[in-house]
């Protein structure tokens, strides 16, 4: 199996997909969350009197942070994924596993070869009950090998789950508290090629300010390095 090439894509993929549920989750929480933190209507019709004719001049006001803080904004998933470093160094780690791993099983494999080779070329000097004893050696070999690639194979699967819960939980946490902080009442996903938005004005692209936020989140989590 080559698992440099085959994950590499997958990472990525998965991530995208993942960001969308994320991204959704996030928004839809905060906006849950402010709705309960405010005020019960009053069912009384409320009085007429001096400041509430007032309200009329401060429309333009209104509208003006309206505008300046919109409850709809977009990421752009493709840049979220390709510029926030922790996904840049967790994708780098999976894939330098995967690369040390298929080194070891080609090494073994190049080994059975020639182990079988040599079998070959000697055969017909043998009995038929050592050829019968070697076969079966080689044939548990090759099972052997079988299992090691796939236990492998499992491993770096069980690895990719683990960092992309990760992400989850980091993307998650981050858009929530955004979200809270701006009054953002929902926050979609956008994907050049796949994605329900076919327009969005680039005002509501927020997708810098989320990548600054989650890395430097990051570098702040990050042990001081050793001088």
């Amino acid at each position: 199996m080559n698992f440099s090439e085959t994950n590499k894509p997958l990472i990525v993929n998965l991530v995208k997909k993942l960001l969308v549920v994320v991204v959704a989750s996030a928004a839809f929480t905060a906006c849950k969350n402010d709705q309960s933190t405010a005020p019960a209507g009053n069912a009384t019709a409320p009085v007429e009197t001096e400041d509430s004719l007032a309200t009329a001049s401060d429309d333009t006001t209104l509208e003006a942070s309206a505008q300046a803080n919109p409850e709809i904004v977009y990421i752009n998933t493709d840049s979220l994924v390709s510029n926030y470093q922790y996904f840049v160094d967790a994708k780098a780690r999976l894939e330098t596993k995967g690369q040390r791993l298929e080194r070891d099983l080609r090494a073994k494999a190049d080994a059975f070869q020639r182990e079988v080779g040599q079998y070959q070329q000697s055969a017909a000097g043998l009995t038929q009950e050592q050829r019968a004893s070697t076969e079966e050696r080689l044939a548990q070999k090759q099972q052997q090998l079988g299992n090691q690639q796939q236990t492998a194979s499992n491993q770096l699967a069980k690895d990719e789950n683990e960092e992309m819960k990760k992400i989850y939980e980091k993307v998650e946490a981050y858009l929530k508290k955004l979200s809270q902080e701006r009054g953002y009442k929902m926050v979609l996903s956008y994907t050049r090629g796949n994605s329900s938005i076919l327009y969005g004005d680039a005002s509501l692209d927020i997708t810098k300010d989320v990548i600054a936020g989650l890395n430097e989140e990051y570098k702040k989590s990050k042990p001081a390095a050793k001088k």
